[in-house]
């Protein structure tokens, strides 16, 4: 899972809606961190580089993803739920998501 900041991330999901050939997998929302992730395939953390987030190795399976998966995890709400969503977003269009993301979010604070 790669986690980011909740702005950043509300960003990068309506820039990968937009924009993705892949479209969005699951995405949570943690309201008491403030904070999104996005579910990406297997095997991301070990070449994830992006300056802000965080890609976390998952034991074993990680999320339950698809029908079965009613309830997200204990203080969390699906932002985009599985059922909804593709079944992970691809690292490399999540990576210039958040970049354009960033650089929009830089811009907007510029203009304050």
């Amino acid at each position: 899972m790669v986690t980011v900041p909740s702005r950043q991330g509300l960003e990068a999901v309506d820039i990968l809606r937009r924009q993705s050939c892949e479209g969005v997998g699951p995405v949570l929302h943690d309201d008491d961190h403030d904070t999104l992730s996005f579910v990406v395939p297997r095997g991301t953390a070990e070449c994830w580089d992006v300056p802000g987030s965080d890609c976390t190795r998952t034991a074993g399976g990680g999320l339950p993803l698809g029908r079965a998966a009613e309830a997200p995890p204990k203080g969390t709400d699906w932002l985009v739920p599985p059922g909804d969503a593709d079944p992970v977003t691809d690292p490399a269009e999540l990576r210039a998501a958040l970049g354009e993301a960033a650089r929009t979010i830089e811009a907007a604070d510029n203009c304050r």
